[in-house]
């Protein structure tokens, strides 16, 4: 029972910080597609794995660019976390004949 109890108690205390960091995943997908889009696909940002200090220095870059990044914050959590360096890299993109592009 003591166990149990344990259990709930973990997953109460847990599921809020979980919660947050999806609404923010969430929100930085909002900020790709507003800030990145403008001047590139986003095939050239997906097809990337870097690491959270090597996505930083992209985003310095961009914005040195001119690209206007609102919440970087959640832009950057967005990109570790669907994008880091631990992520598979994607298959490569295929013409119709089977070919790489």
């Amino acid at each position: 029972m003591m166990m149990r109890r344990m259990l709930w108690l973990t997953a109460v205390l847990t599921a809020p910080v979980l919660c947050a960091d999806r609404a923010l995943v969430e929100l930085g997908q909002k900020e790709e597609a507003r800030s990145c889009v403008a001047c590139h696909s986003l095939r050239i940002v997906h097809s990337q794995r870097l690491a959270k200090a090597a996505w930083n220095r992209e985003l310095d870059k961009m914005a040195g660019w001119g690209a206007t990044i609102t919440n970087r914050d959640a832009l950057v959590e967005y990109l570790v976390t669907n994008f880091g360096d631990d992520k598979v890299p994607p298959a490569p993109a295929m013409t119709r004949a089977g070919n790489e592009k």
